[in-house]
C-alpha cells in the first residue's frame, strides 16, 4: 500500500456547492483519505476549491452519531424506529397527517428525498415536507416555473465558456462557486467582460469590468432599466418574441409606469448614470449573454421579481437555448436540484408534477397510494412556526441544522423546545441535535452512495468510499425502515439505493407525454450500470444520451409551449427608514467554510482565512459610533444580538453590514448571524430575506480578553457572559473570549476550565491584569491560558506550533512566561492561500518584488498553485499594491 497507484481510486462527488465537481479519492489504512478532483468529470475537469481539496481532512469520527439514541441513552435500531413509527402514526391518528412533518436537506442524495417525499406526500398524505433549499432556491424555482411552465435551467457549463457577457446578479462567485469561476477566468483571457450586481465590492467585484454596487432591493429596478433601454435600443428580439413568447405587450406597459432613463435608474439604485449606460450598452451589444443569479436575487422579499426580471431580459431578447446565452440560477447546495425533482418542497409533489388534480392522481396510481397529499404543505419558515404553536405535534429533522440556518434562529429554537416529538437523523452532532427526542445515526459524504444533481441538471454519483462506521444507516434506508414499521412496507421494499433510483426513474417517464425532466434512458439500470453511471445531464433519452441545453428548439414546458414574460415592479424595502437601526445587514458565505461548519470545521486549514465572526462596515459607518479595526463589536437588530470582530472597509457599502452565515454554538454562540435576521419571506416563494434586515453597531467595550489553547475539548462555560470563540489548530484547538467583568469573573473562567494534568508554569502582573498559565505533562505541552485587562496578547501561532511538538523545547519553557518566542516573532499576515499556508506579508513581498499578475505571485510564493480559490484575493491585492497610494 506504500505505492499510491496500488490504491484503488473511487470516483465520487464533492459535498459541497452546486457545482457538483467530481472527486477523485484514495483510502490509505484507517479513515486516512487522499483526494483529488476527478479530471473525468465534465463539472470541474479535475478542479477543486479549498473546501473540496479538504475533504481528506474532515471524513474522521469526531463527532459522528453511530448509533440511535432515545433521550440521551443509546438504543437499537428496531427500538428506535419502532418508537418513531409509533408516535408519527399517534400523531396522525389523533391530530390528522398535516399534525406530522419532514424538514429534509440538499446534502441528502436523490434516492433519500425519493423516499422521504414518497412517506410524506404518498403515504402519510401530507404536503408537509419542505427542504433548507427553500432557505437558498425557492424564489428561482417560482420564477423558473411562471417563465418556462416548470422550473427548468436552460443552460450548462459550456455556456460559462462560450460567453461573452457574464452578469453575477447577487453572486460572489469567487467564494461560493471557485470552480465556476476559475473557468470564466480562462474565458476572460480571451476576452469575456464580467458585470457584477451587488452592494459589496466581494472579490467577485474587484475583478470584473464593471461593478454595480446598487443599493439593497433596487435589482428589479436595475433590470426594469435595462429592459426598458433594450427596447428603447430596438435590441429585443422581436421575431423570438412573435413565435415563442407571451407577455411582451404586458412587460412593456408596466414599465412605461415610471421613469426608466439610465439617470432615473441611477438615482433609485445609488449608483453612477455612467455605470447604468456602460452596463445597458453593453448588455444590448453582447448576444452571447449569460446572467448568473443567485443568493443576493434569491434570498429576498422580492426574489421572484428579481428572477422574472432577470428572466425578462432574456426572453425579449432571445437569449436562451442558445450557446453562450441564458439566464442561469446556480444553486447552493450539491443536490439542491435533486430534491427539487423529486418533490422535495412543500408545494411540489415529485417529478416537477403539482398538485393539479391530474398530477395528484398520476402521481398517486404510481405509488399505488390513494392518499396522496392534494395540497402544497408548509414551507419551512411556517412548518416552524406551526410546531412553534402547536399545530405539528412531531417533527423529523434530516441532514439540516435549522436551529443556526433558518431566520429568527431562536424562535426556531424555541419551537423544537415545545415540539412533542423531534427527531433528527445526521451523521454528527449539531445545535439541531439537542432539541431531539430521538437521534438516528445517518452515513456521512464518504459512506453515502447514490446520485446527486448539480446545477446544470446534470447527474452525478456519490460512490462509498469507506464501510459504514458503528450503526450508521443510509438515509433512504432509514426512513424505508420506519415507513415499514407504519404499516407501509410493500411500497418501501427496496433491496438497494440503486432499486430506489429505477423507480425514480420509471416516475419522470410515467405518462410523459412533455415533462421535460424525464430520465427515460435510465430507466432499465442494472446494479453494475447503476455502479457504474457517468455523469449524464437530464433529460436523458433513450440509450442514456442527456441533453446540455433546454429551449433550443423555442418550446417551453407551457400548455401552448409558449414563455410567459410577467411584469414585475420594484418595492422599496418595508422597514429601510427605523432611525434606531439605520444599517442594512447582510448575511453570506464565506470561501473556506460551508453551512454549518459540521464537516469543513473539522479541516484546520479552513480556518487560516477567517478564523472567527466578522462583521463588514464602512469607515464612516464605524467612525460613527466609536467601532474601531478588530474591535469586538455588537451588531443589533429587532431580533437579537451577536458580537463580531469588526473589519472597516471601502469595500462595504456606506450603509450596509455584512456578516457571515457559519458559525454555531460548537464554535462561537455569540458570533451566530440567523437569530438576527427577521423571518420576512418572498410572498410567492416563501423564501427569506437574509439580505436586507434593519440593523445598528456599538462597540462590545470589553474589560479582559483572553485565550486558550488545550489539546482537551472545552464547551463555553455556562453562567458566565463571555464572547467565546473556538478555532481549531493543527495540534489543539484556540478559544479567544472576552469578558466585561472583573478579576472574578476571570477566577470563575478558570475554575470552569479545570485543570490538566501536569506541571503548571504560571506568571502575573497585577499592573497590567496579564495572566499567563502553561501546563506540561511528561514534557508535552497540555494547555496554555493567557489573559489581559490591559496589554496586548501575544500571537498565537508559535504556541499553537509547540502542541505540535512530541516533546517540548527545554527554551520554550521560559518563552510560555516571557508571552513570546526568543527569536523575532514571524508574522505571515492574515491567511490567503489555506492550502499551502501562505499569508498576506509573503504575498506581499512578492508584490513588491515585481509579481504582476497572480501566476507570478504563485510562481514565487506557491499561493494560488493547487486549488485556486484565492486567486481573486492575489488578484486584488495586486491591485491595491498598483494604486498611487501604494506606490514606493
Amino acid at each position: 500500500m506504500a505505492d499510491g497507484s496500488l490504491i484503488p481510486t473511487v470516483r465520487t462527488a464533492c459535498p459541497y456547492c452546486g457545482v457538483g465537481c467530481g472527486v477523485s479519492g484514495q483510502v490509505a489504512e484507517g479513515r486516512a483519505l487522499a483526494v483529488r478532483g476527478d479530471t473525468a468529470h465534465p463539472a470541474n475537469n479535475g478542479l477543486l476549491c479549498s473546501k473540496g481539496a479538504a475533504l481528506g481532512a474532515t471524513v474522521g469520527l469526531e463527532g459522528r452519531l453511530l448509533s440511535p439514541m432515545i433521550n440521551g441513552r443509546e438504543a437499537g435500531w428496531t427500538e428506535a424506529v419502532g418508537l418513531v413509527a409509533r408516535k408519527f402514526s399517534q400523531a396522525i391518528a389523533r391530530h390528522g397527517p398535516d399534525s406530522v412533518a419532514f424538514y429534509v436537506s440538499g446534502q441528502i442524495l436523490t434516492e433519500d428525498y425519493y423516499v422521504a417525499n414518497k412517506l410524506m406526500k404518498g403515504f402519510i398524505g401530507s404536503g408537509n415536507i419542505d427542504t433548507n433549499s427553500r432557505l437558498c432556491m425557492a424564489s428561482a424555482v417560482v420564477a423558473h416555473k411562471k417563465a418556462f411552465g416548470a422550473d427548468l435551467v436552460p443552460g450548462c457549463y459550456e455556456d460559462l465558456d462560450l460567453a461573452d457577457l457574464v452578469v453575477f446578479s447577487g453572486h460572489n462567485a469567487a467564494w461560493t462557486h471557485p470552480v465556476l469561476f476559475r473557468r470564466m477566468e480562462a474565458a476572460r483571457a480571451r476576452g469575456q467582460r464580467h458585470v457584477v450586481i451587488d452592494p459589496r465590492r466581494t472579490d467577485t467585484a474587484e475583478v470584473a469590468d464593471l461593478h454595480l454596487a446598487i443599493k439593497p432591493q433596487t435589482d428589479v429596478r436595475l433590470w426594469n432599466g435595462l429592459l426598458a433601454d433594450l427596447i428603447r435600443r430596438g435590441a429585443v428580439d422581436r421575431g423570438y418574441i412573435a413565435a415563442h413568447v407571451n407577455g411582451f405587450a404586458q412587460v412593456e406597459a408596466a414599465l412605461c409606469e415610471a421613469d426608466q432613463s439610465p439617470t432615473a435608474v441611477a438615482a433609485d439604485c445609488g449608483i453612477a448614470t455612467a455605470d447604468v449606460e456602460a452596463f445597458f450598452a453593453l448588455f444590448a451589444a453582447t448576444p452571447r449573454t449569460v446572467s448568473l443569479f443567485s443568493m443576493g436575487a434569491n434570498q429576498s422579499t422580492q426574489g421572484v421579481a428579481k428572477g422574472l426580471s432577470i428572466i425578462n431580459a432574456h426572453l425579449a431578447t432571445g437569449r436562451i437555448g442558445k450557446p453562450g446565452a441564458c439566464p442561469f440560477s446556480i444553486t447552493g447546495q450539491p443536490n439542491a436540484m435533486g430534491g427539487r425533482e423529486t418533490g422535495g418542497m412543500a408545494n411540489t409533489l415529485a417529478g416537477h408534477m403539482d398538485f393539479a388534480p391530474e398530477d395528484r392522481a398520476r402521481v398517486a396510481r404510481f405509488w399505488g397510494a390513494p392518499d396522496t397529499a392534494d395540497k402544497p404543505g408548509l414551507k419551512a419558515v411556517d412548518m416552524f412556526e406551526a410546531i412553534h404553536d402547536g399545530r405539528i405535534k412531531a417533527v423529523w429533522v434530516m441532514a439540516t441544522n435549522p436551529a443556526v440556518s433558518l431566520p429568527d434562529a431562536s424562535r426556531v429554537r424555541e419551537a423544537l423546545d415545545r415540539c412533542p416529538f423531534v427527531v433528527v437523523s445526521d451523521c454528527v452532532e449539531t445545535d439541531t441535535t439537542a432539541f431531539a427526542d430521538v437521534k438516528l445515526p445517518a452515513l456521512a459524504w464518504g459512506e453515502k452512495d447514490g446520485t446527486v444533481t448539480n446545477s446544470e441538471r446534470r447527474i452525478s454519483r456519490q460512490r462509498a468510499l469507506f464501510p459504514a462506521p458503528g450503526l450508521a444507516r443510509p438515509d433512504w434506508r432509514i426512513i424505508a425502515d420506519v415507513a415499514g414499521a407504519m404499516g407501509f412496507g410493500d411500497g418501501f421494499a427496496w433491496p438497494s439505493q440503486a432499486s430506489v433510483f429505477r423507480e425514480w426513474a420509471r416516475l419522470t417517464a410515467f405518462e410523459n407525454s412533455d415533462r421535460l425532466l424525464n430520465l427515460a434512458g435510465l430507466l432499465d439500470l442494472t446494479r453494475s450500470d447503476y455502479a457504474a453511471l457517468e455523469p449524464v445531464q437530464w433529460p436523458v433519452t433513450e440509450g442514456g444520451v442527456g441533453t446540455p441545453r433546454l429551449f433550443a428548439d423555442g418550446r417551453f414546458q407551457t400548455s401552448d409551449h409558449r414563455a410567459v414574460m410577467v411584469p414585475v415592479r420594484p418595492v422599496d424595502p418595508v422597514s429601510a427608514c427605523d432611525p434606531a437601526y439605520p444599517l442594512s445587514l447582510n448575511t453570506g458565505r464565506i470561501r473556506d467554510q460551508w453551512h454549518t461548519m459540521t464537516r469543513t470545521g473539522l479541516a484546520p486549514d479552513l480556518w487560516r482565512h477567517a478564523p472567527e465572526p466578522y462583521v463588514d462596515l464602512h469607515p464612516e459607518d464605524a467612525a460613527a459610533v466609536g467601532v474601531v479595526e478588530g474591535g469586538l463589536t455588537r451588531i443589533q437588530t429587532a431580533r437579537g444580538e451577536a458580537v463580531a470582530i469588526a473589519r472597516l472597509t471601502d469595500r462595504q457599502r456606506p450603509g450596509g453590514l455584512f456578516m457571515p452565515m457559519h458559525w454555531t454554538d460548537a464554535f462561537a454562540p455569540s458570533g451566530r448571524s440567523n437569530p438576527l435576521i427577521a423571518a420576512n419571506l418572498d410572498p410567492v416563494s416563501g423564501q427569506p430575506e437574509y439580505k436586507h434586515t434593519p440593523a445598528r453597531v456599538r462597540p462590545y467595550r470589553e474589560t479582559w480578553k483572553g485565550f486558550l489553547l488545550s489539546r482537551q475539548g472545552h464547551a463555553p462555560p455556562k453562567g458566565l457572559d463571555l464572547v467565546w470563540r473556538r478555532i481549531p489548530q493543527t495540534a489543539c484547538d484556540l478559544y479567544e473570549f472576552a469578558g466585561r467583568g472583573d478579576e472574578a469573573e476571570r477566577d470563575a473562567l478558570r475554575r470552569a476550565l479545570g485543570e490538566p494534568a501536569g506541571e503548571l508554569l504560571s506568571y502575573g502582573d497585577p499592573a497590567t491584569g496579564a495572566r499567563r498559565e502553561a501546563w506540561v505533562d511528561r514534557n508535552r505541552l497540555e494547555r496554555v491560558l493567557f489573559m489581559t485587562s490591559g496589554g496586548p496578547l501575544p500571537p498565537r501561532s508559535w504556541l499553537a506550533d509547540l502542541f505540535e511538538a512530541a516533546d517540548l523545547p527545554v527554551d520554550a519553557r521560559a518563552t510560555l512566561l516571557f508571552g513570546r518566542p526568543l527569536g523575532p516573532v514571524v508574522d505571515a499576515g492574515p491567511m490567503v492561500c489555506a492550502c499551502l499556508k501562505i499569508g498576506a506579508r509573503t504575498i506581499d513581498a512578492a508584490i513588491a518584488a515585481g509579481a504582476a499578475t497572480p501566476d507570478a505571485v504563485g510562481a514565487i510564493t506557491g499561493a494560488g498553485t493547487n486549488c485556486g480559490s484565492c486567486r481573486p484575493e492575489l488578484a486584488r491585492m495586486i491591485t491595491i499594491a498598483r494604486e498611487p497610494a501604494h506606490a514606493v
